[in-house]
This record gives C-alpha cells, structure tokens and sequence, in this order.
C-alpha cells in the first residue's frame, strides 16, 4: 500500500506566501512553522525512546524553530525534513508517526500547507501509543491539545484548513 499524501492539489492561497502569489504574510507562516513544532515536540518522546542515539526528529523540530526565527535557509531546513523522515522509515509505530510528524514540522518552512501534516502525524503518534481500547480517546486528547496551543492570529487558518483536508489527514481531526 502506498503512502497517503496529505497535501490537496489545489493550494489553499492562504496557506502560500505572498511571494508565490497568496497570501500569507511571513509572521503567520512563521507562527505556522513554530505550532507545527509544538505538535511534533509534544509526542517527539515516541521516537526518542525507540531510538534515544537517534536526534534526527529533535534536530528537525529545532530547525523548525530556528528557520521561525531567521537563523536557516529554507534550504536548510527541507534537508532536515528529508533526514526526519529517514528516521522515520527506521522505526515503526509510534516513533514512526512521531518522526514524520517532526519531518513535516520542519517541511512548513519550505510549503506552509505541512502545518497540518505535522499536526496529523502526531494525532496519529498519540494513537499508536495508547492501548487499542484507548486509541480514539487519545487522538482526540491530543487534536484538542494541539488546537488549545494555536495562536490566535493563525487560529482560524488552521481550524478551517483542518475542516478543508481533514478526509486527506485520515480524519484524525473529526474523532
């Protein structure tokens, strides 16, 4: 089985920079970079308990931050999505979901539209973890952890644009 894309085809221009002619202004994909940070950190420990030599995933929510702050290219920190989801194919379960979610964190600063990814995969890792009596109990602790984190400013971006692909992301944002 092939893995799913969670990008839609056609681009939310809310979700592209003004630079390639949307119209997100670098502050709020900056604020977008950081939650997606937040999300993948929040469940970053899965990962780090099946490979604790393994920094790949922490190093790419860092970047994720860093690229935030101005001190990465966006160059930079595509590479370290790229060596997050190498991670992630080392790894099953949870530490699976958890290295993708900090893959597509980092990803945000090269297609603001990952936001949503990194929010998914960690849904997902929260899921993997808990006993299978739990598991829909957990993904939506964690859905309502990540939106209680949401700026204000990006809010109802996020939201909207989690009603919008919601079926991509594998529904993990109606449960």
């Amino acid at each position: 089985m092939g893995r799913q894309v969670i990008m839609s085809e056609l681009r939310d221009p809310r979700l592209v920079t003004v630079r390639r002619g949307g119209t997100l202004q670098d502050t709020d994909h900056h604020r977008l970079a950081v939650w997606a940070a937040d999300c993948a950190q929040h469940v970053l420990h899965q990962f780090e308990q099946a490979r604790p030599g393994d920094d790949r995933p922490r190093r790419a929510i860092d970047l994720a931050r860093a690229w935030a702050r101005g001190e990465i290219t966006m160059t930079q920190a595509r590479t370290a999505a790229f060596a997050a989801n190498a991670a992630a194919r080392e790894v099953v379960g949870a530490a699976r979901e958890a290295a993708h979610a900090a893959g597509q964190a980092v990803a945000v600063a090269h297609v603001a539209a990952h936001e949503l990814g990194a929010a998914a995969y960690a849904i997902r890792a929260a899921r993997a973890a808990a006993p299978e009596s739990e598991r829909e109990e957990a993904g939506r602790r964690e859905c309502q952890w990540q939106r209680d984190q949401l700026p204000g400013e990006i809010r109802g971006l996020v939201l909207d644009d989690q009603r919008v692909r919601n079926e991509v992301c594998w529904s993990v944002f109606d449960r």
